[in-house]
This record gives C-alpha cells, structure tokens and sequence, in this order.
C-alpha cells in the first residue's frame, strides 16, 4: 500500500491478475482510493473456487457435483476423487486461464496430475489448494453471462456469450450472443448470473461461467471472473452497451440507468485471440522479436485490441496472448465471415501465431453451424490442422518476379541495372532457387516485353505483367495472369521469403549453397529447446539411467509448465542448465550417452 498515490480518485485493475487480488482493493481502500471493481469481500468468496460452489449452492444456483472442501491431503482428495468418480477435473481454488488444472481419466494418474495441478498452482497464484469437479464426457458447451450490478441492490445480466473452443482449458475465440439457445434457456441462464452475483453482494462489472449439459440442457455454475473479461467488446457490439463507462459510473455510486427490459441483443460478434504460439506444436507457447505486423483496418464494425508493435519483444513472462481480433456482424454467419477475411489480413513475421489456425476454426463446417463443445479441437484435430497450402504457380510466379524486380531496384539506378531483363536481340533469363519447405524449385523468369514468363520446374510458362513497391524489406506486387489479378506481399527475413498471398502465408528459403551452410553440431534429434523458457525444475543428474519417455526436467514457458522427457533410453551425461535459468529457442538442454 505504500507505493499508491493518494492523490488519485479511483484505479481501474484492467483485466489482469490485480484485478482479482482482494489485497489490493483491500490496500487501495486504506489509502482512500476507489477500487473500480467489487468489493474485496466478494472477489475474496468468488475467488476462491471452494467457498463460491458452497456460497452458489447455497443461494439455490446448481453446481457440478465434486468435492470442495478445505481438507488437502493428499490422500484424503485421492479418497473424494475416487467416490465423486472419473473423469474428474483437478482445479486450483485460486486459478484461472487453465492454470493450476488437470484432467484425470483413471484413478491411477491422480496422484501425479494432484501434485503436478499443485506446482502450478503455487506458481502462479502462490496458492497451492484444489477442488475437484466431475468432469462431464458428454461434450459440454462454455457458456457465460456478463452482469453488471450497482450498490443500491439492482444487478443486471447483457446477454451471454460461447467460449467453447479452447485449448489447454484457456479461451480461442468467443462469441456473443451463445447460438442455439431457446430464449426460455437464454432468460434461465442470465437470471441464475444474477442470483449468483447478489448472494456475494456483488457490485461492478463480473462475468458468471456455467458448464452446458447438452443433453439434459442444464447449466452448472463453474466461477465466477469478479472483473471485466478479455472478451467484454463482443457484448458491447451486440448490446451496444459501453460496459466500462457503465462499471465506472457504478463505482461512483450511481445507480443502473437500465433495466433488463432495455437490453436487446443486436446482431452476432466473434473475438479471435491472437496468441503467439504454435497450434502445430501442441500449442506450445514461444517468443522472439516482432519483425514485421501489418493488422486488418479498424472500422465501426472490426475492432483490434494489442499489447504488441513492430519491433517489440514478446517475452517468457507473460501470457502468450498478443492481440485480439474482435468483429460485428447482422448475423452469425456474416460475423464468421467478416473475421475469416479479417483474419487474412493479419500479418506477423518473426514469432509464431495461432493465426492460420484461426483461419481453419473460422471456416470449420462444424464451427459455421455453430456445433460447439469444449471438447472441439480434439474431436476435430485432424480437420482443424490441414496441410499449408502452396502457392499457385500464378502465384508464385508473381512471387519470383516481384522479389527479382525488388532486387534489382535497389542496386543502382543505372540504367544497365535496372534493365536486367533486357538484351539486345535477346530474351534474357533470370534463374532463382528457392525452397518450399523441404521441396526444391528452379524458376526460369524471361522479359518480353511488356510480359514476364515464368517456369516452374519446367512445367509450361506462366504469363503475367507485374508491378511492385518496395518499402523497409517489404515488397508488395501485384499483376494480372490470363485474366486474374494477382496480389502478394513479401516480408524478407535474412534467407526466408514469408510471401502473403490468396489468404495464406508461404514461408520460401533462398537457395544457400552447401558449403555455406552451417553444421549441425550437437547431431542429435531431441534434448534441444523447442521453445523459450525458464528451467522449473530438473528431475534427472548427470550419471542417471533414463527410459524413453522419463522427465528429464521442467520449463515454465509463459506461466505453463512443460516436461521435457528423454527422447531415448541411455544415461544422462550432462545437465546443459540450472534449476531458474533461461533457455533460448534451439538451445541443448541435456546430453545422454549409451
């Protein structure tokens, strides 16, 4: 409390951790400033997971059946685990965002995914208690309501939203308002919101999260978020509702100058998440420098919400979130459509993003008719993670023209050089090598002008007039081919060409010649870094025998805890880090010998 400034009115936590941290409303309140969220008594009790199922049920709001108690041994949860019954889901009383969780299918891996849950947990919320919850196998749907309340007893919900999708239990994409639910259920669920809220004497902005049976359709509260959510714009498109001028006025006493006759929904709004990770990967989380971005326009209708700028550094210490992609159409399918093109337009070079993966979800058969459940990617895993698409060779050709022309322009401007296509008498051939992926492709470029022909691996000549602009290594071309016009952008980092073109990214590497190339020196398949991170922990000494799957050590990657196990048997003859160092991306993290 020390460090606050008295002479502010009133702090506004924003959507992080401090918005959730009762000590801090607790210490601003000392110092006589306005905490503009609930009170520190209801973040307290809906903040912890097992005194709000206690509080919920006792206010009539049904709960998935589990064990929510204070007793922590371990064997006594092994106990309640067994008799709630399996599958059941491991949560931290203090967690949230996916952290601190664990799913447990046989009673034989309770006890390891118990104290990896706890780990975790106390990582990141110096919190190491848990909950267990019947986990429900029938694919449940994420619903959840935002709500508003003042401090003169009235609270009001502002329809619903589907988060659905997720991986590792965090958010994908959103939308408002939840498809497919009559208005008998939409009025049910939104009413059981409120109820939740005024049994903690709730005020301020809050989001209550319900699991969906699908079958029985029934809804079970799961938390409830005592602040303004990540995905809060996609209600205030469709209920044309600023939520924060709201929140603000309430927390200066005012009343609601709304009742919940007034709110209509208009409309259908998505929230793409842009994280910086590799959906191929497993998601693995990852860093590295911003070299290039280039977002879609905003308008009245497309809005994007960023922490990041060309040239930034996404770092280990934060979550892997970059960016929020969030549009608003007359009806769903529209919406769907409008963030699939805007998501094309989404351009990130020098880390990796979910953002081709959001491409596909958006386009998924299963998405657009709106047959969600949280169990999504994995029913859809190998739909949802397609082959790249190449280039066609009318691409492609206006690739290798533009990038020659690119590179022609800026050697001179003598006359000589900026005719490297033109000869006397002849028609000069230009030949470039590049790679896609492991393919290798000659591509033979003549001028006659004012036509460039282009082949490809000797297939036959494509046809086509270019024109580019080059600016800061970016290359924009663009041309017609038999009556197509043709666009791409081309970002160069060193000797990869990421060529932007029909809605897709295709990363090309300039030929290198052998000899240039550099040596692989370690020779090995695995005990390298697949990702930037911190060792948590190291589980295995120099000297031990290892089998083919045994945890070698622990990264915490993005507030995530990642095992990193032996790729093969044999014993381990060194230890590259120390338990808190930070490892880089390609970075050998042990050794075993035979």
């Amino acid at each position: 409390s020390s460090g606050i400034n008295a002479e502010y009115g009133a702090v506004h936590p924003g959507y992080g951790f401090l918005s959730e941290q009762a000590p801090f409303a607790e210490a601003l309140a000392a110092q006589g400033v306005e905490f503009i969220g609930p009170p520190a008594s209801a973040i307290a009790d809906m903040g912890s997971k097992s005194a709000s199922k206690r509080i919920m049920i006792d206010a009539g709001v049904s709960c998935i059946p589990g064990y929510h108690g204070d007793n922590q041994d371990e064997a006594y949860l092994k106990e309640q685990a067994d008799q709630v019954g399996y599958p059941i889901i491991i949560k931290a009383v203090s967690g949230g965002g996916g952290k601190g969780m664990r799913m447990v299918f046989d009673e034989k891996d309770f006890m390891a995914a118990l104290r990896s849950a706890k780990e975790e947990s106390i990582k990141a919320f110096n919190d190491d208690r848990v909950i267990l919850e019947r986990f429900f196998d029938f694919q449940p749907r994420h619903v959840e309501v935002q709500i508003m309340a003042d401090s003169h007893g009235n609270a009001l919900y502002f329809s619903n939203r589907d988060c659905s999708v997720q991986r590792r239990h965090q958010k994908i994409i959103e939308e408002a308002p939840a498809p497919g639910l009559t208005p008998e259920e939409h009025r049910e669920i939104g009413e059981m919101a409120v109820r939740a809220a005024k049994a903690v004497g709730y005020k301020s902005a809050g989001t209550v999260e319900f699991i969906m049976d699908t079958v029985e359709r029934k809804f079970y509260f799961m938390e409830m978020n005592t602040r303004l959510q990540v995905e809060h714009p996609i209600t205030e498109l469709v209920t044309g509702v600023d939520l924060v001028e709201l929140q603000l006025r309430v927390s200066q006493g005012e009343k609601l100058p709304l009742t919940q006759d007034d709110i209509n929904v208009h409309g259908h709004a998505f929230e793409a998440r842009v994280y910086a990770e590799d959906p191929a990967n497993n998601f693995m989380p990852g860093s590295g420098d911003v070299k290039y971005l280039s977002t879609p326009a905003e308008t009245e209708n497309v809005r994007i919400d960023t922490s990041i700028r060309q040239g930034d550094a996404v770092s280990v210490f934060y979550d892997p979130m970059i960016a929020k992609l969030v549009v608003w159409a007359p009806d769903r399918l529209s919406s769907l459509s409008l963030l699939h093109n805007k998501l094309q337009d989404y351009h990130v070079v020098g880390l990796s993003t979910n953002i081709k993966f959001l491409k596909d979800l958006a386009s998924h058969p299963n998405f657009e008719s709106a047959d969600v459940h949280t169990d999504f990617i994995q029913q859809h895993g190998e739909t949802l993670f397609p082959s790249p698409a190449s280039l066609s060779d009318e691409s492609l050709a206006l690739t290798a023209v533009s990038y020659l022309l690119s590179r022609t322009n800026k050697t001179s401007l003598s006359p000589w050089t900026k005719s490297m296509f033109s000869r006397l008498n002849i028609n000069h051939v230009e030949e470039l090598k590049l790679k896609d992926g492991d393919t290798d492709m000659d591509i033979k470029v003549r001028c006659a002008a004012p036509s460039y022909f282009v082949s490809i691996d000797g297939r036959p000549e494509v046809e086509l007039n270019a024109d580019i602009s080059v600016e800061n290594n970016v290359i924009l071309g663009s041309g017609n081919s038999a009556d197509r016009k043709l666009e791409c952008k081309i970002v160069q980092d060193g000797d990869n060409l990421h060529v932007f073109c029909d809605g897709n990214e295709t990363v090309l590497s300039r030929h290198v010649p052998k000899y240039l190339q550099a040596d692989d020196e370690t020779g090995l398949d695995d005990g390298v870094a697949s990702v930037e991170g911190l060792v948590q922990k190291i589980f295995a000494g120099v000297g031990d025998a290892v089998k083919k799957g045994d945890v070698v050590l622990q990264v915490n990657v993005m507030k995530m805890l990642f095992y990193i196990s032996a790729h093969r048997d044999g014993v381990v003859s060194s230890i590259c880090f120390n338990e808190g160092d930070r490892v880089s991306k390609g970075q050998l993290l042990y050794e075993l010998e035979e």
